[in-house]
Formats: C-alpha cells, sequence, structure tokens
C-alpha cells in the first residue's frame, strides 16, 4: 500500500524546533555561559552555527533538486553518494537517532528532580532514575506504535506549546542579583578559555536537532517546499533563541550561579519552580516524540534499499501499517534500542560518539552540496539555491569541530564507519554511484587546469620533459605488449593514450563496433592501468595516423612522443611504419617502434640499454624511459644495464661522460650498471646485442631518420634472438636533470 502523503511545513518545523530547544538549553547551557563567560557561549553559539547553517541551507537546496522520499538525510546522502555510502553513514545516522531518543528521555526525568530530592531528604530513599525513565519510554512506544505519526504531531503541537510559554516566563523572570546586576555587553568578558571545547562538546548536541524534520520527508505532501521553510526557519529561530537565552543568564545570575545550579533558570522565571521542570519535560519529550518519528523511517528506508544481510529482515522492515502507511516493525525496533539504553542509564560516553556521527553527517550534506556547485552539472538545477562557500565552510567546519571534541572519539567513529562501508560494499558489490557526484568535479577541475595551462604556455620544450605519449595499434586482441609498454610509462611520471585502429569507413554500423570493442578491451586490460583508452575509425593507416597526431594531449600537455608496434613474427606492418615515419618525423615527436616477440618477458634480467656512438639525441631519452618504465611494479625486482657500442679510441671519452653522470647525481646510475663495450671489426652490432641481450626482460636500441632512409626495415630487423625490442628515435636531446 503506498503511504498517504498528509504534512506540510509545520510538523518539519517544529519536529526540529521542539530537538533544538530541548535538554541542553534547560539543563547545561547555564553552566555553559557561567563557565566559558558571555562572549565564550556566543562563540560557540555561532562556531556551532558554522555546521549547521551550511546544513541546513545545503539541504534545503538539495531537497529543491530532486524529490525526497523517505529516510529524510539519508535518502538525499544515498542519492548523492550512491547506496553503499549512503547505507554506511545511513546506520549510524538511524543508531545515532534511536540512542538520541533514549538520551531525551533520560534527560526528561530530570525534569522530576524535585521528586527523587524529596524522597531522599524525606525519606532517606534513593530511587534509580529508571523508575520513571522507563514508564515514560513504554508509554512513548504505545503512543508512537498504536497512535503513529497523526496522533504524535498533535501531541508535538502541544508541547512545543508549553514550550513556547516556559520561555516567555523565563525571559520575563527577574532575580533579586539582576536587579543589582552591573552586567552590559561592553563588561562581560571571556572566561575559562582552556576548557571552550569541553563546554562545547556538551552544547554542540543542542544544534543538532535541525535535521530532525527531514526525516519526515516520505510523509510531506511537498518536501521540496516544507524541507527548506522548516529547517532554515528551526534554525534561524533556534539560534536567535539561545543567544536571547545566553544574554539573560548572564544578566541575571553570577558566573557562579550559573555554573553551581542545574536548573538555575528555575530560581529565573516567573513561576519558575513550576515552568521550568514543566518546560524541560516539555522539551525533552518533544525531542524524544520527535526523533521516535524520524529514526524508524530512516530505518525503513535502509531496509528499502536492502542494506541488511537477511532479504526477511529487509522485507519485514519495510512494512507500513495498512491503515496509515506508519512504519510499525521500524519503529518497535527503535523503541527497544531506545529502551535498552535507558536501562543502561550512563549514555554519556555514547552520546560523544553519536555527536561524531552527527557531524560526519553534516559534513556529508555539505560536501555534496559543495560538489555539486563545483561540478555544474546540467542535471543541478534546485529551485533554492545556497552558495558553494557556504557549503565548504560547513564541511571543514564539521571535520575540525570533530578533532577539537575528541580526537578519540572521532577516529573511533571514522573506524566504525569504514568497517559497516566494507560490510556494505561486499554485500553489494554491484552498486556504484560516488563517481557520479566525483566525475562532475574532476571533468570541472580538469577543463580549468587544462585552460590554465594553456594560458601560461607551459611548453614540454622549456620545461622538464615527461611522456605524453600516443599508441595506435590494430594488435589490441592479438598481443597487449604495446598498452603494457603504454602503461608502464604512464604509471608514475607520464600520460599514455592508447588508440585501438579500426581500418574502415566511419558509419553507424562502425561507430557502435568501436563502442563494443572498446568496451571489450577495458574489460580485458587491467584495473590499475593508467591510460586512457580509445578507439579510432579510418579508412587507411596514414590517415588514422594523421588523426592521431593532431588530438590535443588529455592530460594538459601537448602529446610529445607517439609509438608503433609490430609482431616480429609477423612484421607486416613494419613496412607501414616506415612509409609514415617521415610524415611522423615531421611533427616534432619523438618516435618508439616496439618490436614485438612472442617469448615471455623476463622481468628479473632487467632493462638493456644500447647507446651508440652516433645517438647523440637519442641516448638520454632512452635512459630516461629505462627509469620511468622500471618504476613500475612489473619491474620492481628488476634493473637497468646500460651499454654504450663505440671504438677503441672513443672509450675515455665515453668514459668520462658517465663518469659526469653519475657524480653530479642527476640520474641513479651506478658503475657497475654500465659497460663500455669496443666495437670488434669482425662482430657486428646486431650480433654483439644479440650475445648481452638475448634473455633481457626488453632492451632499448636508439635510430636515427638517417638510418630509416638509407636502410629502410633492415634498421629494424636481425633481432630475433632478443625478446621484445623498442627502437627510440629522440625529436631533440632531453636534459637529465
Amino acid at each position: 500500500m503506498e503511504k498517504r502523503k498528509k504534512f506540510g511545513t509545520a510538523p518539519v518545523l517544529f519536529t526540529a524546533l521542539s530537538t533544538i530547544l530541548g535538554a541542553v538549553l534547560f539543563l547545561r547551557f547555564g553552566y555553559a555561559v557561567g563557565t566559558v563567560g558571555f562572549w565564550g557561549v556566543i562563540l560557540i553559539i555561532l562556531l556551532g552555527h558554522t555546521v549547521t547553517i551550511p546544513t541546513a541551507l545545503a539541504i534545503s537546496e538539495i531537497a529543491t533538486n530532486k524529490r525526497v522520499e523517505g529516510g529524510g538525510e539519508y535518502y538525499i546522502i544515498s542519492r548523492s553518494f550512491g547506496l553503499n555510502i549512503g547505507a554506511t553513514i545511513g546506520i549510524v545516522l538511524y543508531l545515532s537517532q534511536a540512542i538520541s531518543v533514549a538520551f531525551y528521555v533520560i534527560a526528561f526525568t530530570e525534569s522530576f528532580s524535585f521528586l527523587f530530592d524529596f524522597l531522599k531528604d524525606r525519606y532517606d530513599l534513593i530511587l534509580p532514575r529508571q523508575i520513571i525513565s522507563v514508564p515514560v519510554m513504554l508509554l512513548l512506544a504505545y503512543m508512537i506504535i498504536k497512535k503513529g505519526a497523526d496522533m504524535g504531531m498533535k501531541v508535538l503541537y502541544i508541547i512545543t506549546g508549553i514550550l513556547g510559554i516556559s520561555l516567555v516566563l523565563f525571559f520575563l523572570g527577574r532575580t533579586e542579583f539582576s536587579a543589582g546586576s552591573t552586567f552590559s555587553l561592553a563588561n562581560a568578558q571571556f572566561r575559562n578559555m582552556d576548557q571552550f571545547f569541553l563546554v562545547f562538546a556538551i552544547v554542540f548536541p543542542a544544534f543538532t536537532g535541525m535535521t530532525a524534520g527531514v526525516g519526515l520527508s516520505g510523509d510531506l505532501k511537498n518536501p521540496g517546499k516544507s524541507i527548506p521553510l522548516g529547517t532554515i526557519a528551526a534554525t534561524l529561530i533556534g539560534m536567535i533563541t539561545y543567544l536571547l537565552v545566553a544574554y539573560k543568564l548572564a544578566h541575571s545570575a553570577s558566573p557562579e550561579d550559573l555554573a553551581g545550579n542545574q536548573l538555575i533558570m528555575a530560581d529565573i522565571a516567573v513561576w519558575g519552580f513550576i515552568v521550568i521542570p514543566l518546560g524541560l519535560a516539555a522539551a525533552t519529550s518533544s525531542a524524544a516524540l520527535g526523533v521516535a518519528l524520524v529514526a524508524p523511517r530512516t530505518l525503513q528506508a535502509l531496509a528499502t534499499d536492502e542494506s541488511f544481510p537477511s532479504n526477511k529482515i529487509n522485507e519485514w522492515l519495510t512494512k507500513n501499517r495498512a491503515s496509515d502507511g506508519e512504519p510499525v516493525n521500524a519503529t518497535l525496533v527503535t523503541c527497544v534500542i531506545a529502551i535498552f539504553f535507558i536501562l543502561i542509564g550512563d549514555v554519556n560516553m555514547v552520546a560523544q560518539i553519536i555527536s561524531m556521527f552527527f557531524l560526519v553527517t553534516y559534513g556529508s550534506i555539505c560536501l555534496i552540496s559543495f560538489l555539486n556547485h563545483f561540478g555544474s552539472s546540467p542535471s543541478y538545477r534546485p529551485s533554492f539555491k545556497s552558495k558553494w562557500f557556504f557549503s565548504l565552510i560547513g564541511f571543514i567546519a564539521s571535520i575540525l569541530i570533530m578533532f577539537q571534541i575528541s580526537v578519540i572519539y572521532t577516529l573511533s567513529a571514522l573506524v566504525v564507519l569504514v568497517i559497516i562501508y566494507i560490510y556494505i560494499d561486499s554485500l553489494h558489490k554491484k552498486r556504484k554511484g560516488l563517481e557520479s557526484i566525483f566525475a562532475n568535479s574532476i571533468f570541472q577541475l580538469n577543463r580549468w587546469l587544462q585552460v590554465y595551462i594553456q594560458r601560461q604556455k607551459i611548453s614540454n620544450v622549456d620545461k622538464e620533459w615527461r611522456p605524453s605519449a600516443i599508441c595506435i595499434s590494430k594488435n589490441s586482441f592479438k598481443y597487449d605488449n604495446a598498452f603494457r609498454l603504454l602503461n608502464w610509462l604512464s604509471y608514475k611520471f607520464g600520460f599514455g593514450t592508447y588508440l585501438h585502429f579500426i581500418q574502415d569507413y566511419y558509419s553507424r554500423e562502425t561507430n557502435e563496433r568501436a563502442q563494443k570493442e572498446l568496451m571489450k578491451i577495458l574489460k580485458n586490460i587491467e584495473i590499475d592501468h593508467s591510460v586512457y583508452v580509445n578507439t579510432i575509425v579510418s579508412p587507411s593507416n596514414t590517415s588514422a595516423i594523421v588523426q592521431a597526431i593532431q588530438i590535443p594531449g588529455i592530460a594538459g600537455m601537448e602529446n610529445n612522443m607517439l609509438i608503433f608496434d609490430y609482431d616480429k613474427e609477423e612484421p607486416g606492418d613494419l613496412d607501414i611504419i616506415i612509409d609514415n615515419y617521415r610524415m611522423v618525423n615531421a611533427g616534432d615527436f619523438d618516435i618508439c617502434i616496439l618490436a614485438v616477440s612472442r617469448k615471455p618477458i623476463f622481468y628479473k634480467n632487467g632493462i638493456h640499454v644500447w647507446i651508440k656512438t652516433y645517438d647523440e639525441l637519442n641516448a638520454n631519452l632512452m635512459i630516461l624511459m629505462s627509469f620511468i618504465i622500471l618504476g613500475h611494479p612489473d619491474w620492481k625486482k628488476s634493473s637497468i644495464k646500460i651499454y654504450y657500442f663505440c671504438r677503441e679510441d672513443e672509450k675515455e671519452a665515453v668514459k668520462v661522460w658517465f663518469d659526469e653522470l653519475i657524480m653530479s647525481g642527476r640520474m641513479p646510475i651506478y658503475q657497475h650498471n654500465i659497460e663500455i663495450v669496443v666495437r670488434k671489426d669482425d662482430t657486428s652490432y646486431k650480433k654483439t646485442i644479440a650475445d648481452y641481450s638475448s634473455e633481457a626482460g626488453m632492451t632499448i636500441i636508439g635510430f636515427t631518420a638517417e638510418e630509416v632512409k638509407q636502410h629502410g626495415r633492415d634498421v629494424f630487423e636481425g633481432y630475433d634472438a632478443l625478446g621484445s625490442v623498442l627502437f627510440v628515435n629522440a625529436s631533440s636531446a632531453k636534459k637529465i636533470e
């Protein structure tokens, strides 16, 4: 049966307001004013509202962007951050709400302090507070379960009215001390600021009620209207009330009386001995009632999203009563949890962790709002608009306040969140959503950075070199060597774009084929790859290369390297590469040609770099690339071996060059990494390399444009004894800084 939407704005306002003006106001606010002074309390109020006001604005904004269904804060977080993160925060939010019911009921019993004091003084009878708190909780449970939210709201209006009358009589009251008081804003002062955050921790829970009404979202006729109006109004009314109460207390009693008398408000108000205990009873019972209405709806929403391991449990918790749509089963569970903590009696330790979870919730809501502003998604069009900096302030303030209140409890809360998330994620591995809200922000950040870099005219010529490579290959489903090479280069120091080449004319059919093959490649490759993958459809190899080399750098820097690949056993692609070499070379690219071997890669045998005397431009690039590749985890147990092939009369000059590199520390090259190979007249260059590097994990060899022009494919052939060979031609000499 679909739930009937029956409430307007008033329930949101009164549920939140009755929770804000609760136990702390009547029992602990006088202590706060007496301890840290009038200005100290004003600072606490303002600091607390750096969280609550941005959160109220953020909730109002999000609620007017999309329809908020049952679950209130949980619904907002889960539909923005994804169901797994939402369930994680939602579970601790629900527990905070359920335990808060117990907290308010326990505080309610303090309105009967006169009775406990009378029995102790007159009859020497000491009774536990549970003698009142347990029956009150049972009565509250009966009323909510039996009568539902309709009856709860009627009672809520009555006790909120009593609360209002109590506050009016408090403001009208005077004391003998206030008659002779010299207090004024001019002489007010800060006191005991070393205890500021201790007092803040006691007072802050008073401000956490501003979102209580949001939990009624599933019962609201128009959540997009009622949530903003009710939440913002309750937050502002609550803040103004606390400011006025702080002034009245400071003006009406001495700091000693304020700090030492828990019910000092009763000594100030007109008929205070009656109206303040009555107001305390109204405040705490209304807060308990408000949270008791909200918590079951959060639990029901969690169960609707299958956040619990058993389908039977989820189904049982989601059931509504047929007559009025009340979540009776979720209410029953909430009341049982509340009674359990009432029986324990002391919830002070738990209350601090509850505050942590509320702050996590508020921080999350502010972060969602900020990311939506920053991401500028076209689908984010709230009718109520806040400002991004309010949300950012709310998020930062939530985190800072958590650590200021208690580092231990903050870390405990975060650990609990991590454990719950790991469990929820293992239960629903296919659920996603977190990346969507961050994707828009990352897109905006990347867009801004690319424009900034272009405006600053950052060039790879006058800046430190790093690879920004494009690899064009039609062999994606034959072998992955080219992709792996690009991944090695991109892992830490560079950026790689892998283009799967489909030789055909562009059409609807080839576009669909390209998308299917792209999805297939993405499924086949490793999850932790550092390469951007795409497809390119073109009628010829030449046109594909022309298209590719004109693609702007995705990482914000211009592409500076082009990688080709061919199979050593089927070298037909080599002719295509050579035919297009001159065209590519005109574009000032570093050109790498990977000769792929069917032999396995023996990583532990390392990378061998072969440098010839006429590799003046190539030498530094080959050395740099070898160290970049070695930074990938695949090569973590490997080493680099540099061979310099030269004539006998060049040996000393070569040694001096390497010694200079080693001494300057510009590259982590050691003497044992280097070997100078003297050329012998009866042994060819290719034969020498085969003798030294046949078992190498990879061999890097330089080549020049002149060699390709004179010898063609012979430059790349004759290395059958080697594994995969990377031929490198640098467009310019790279500086090794």
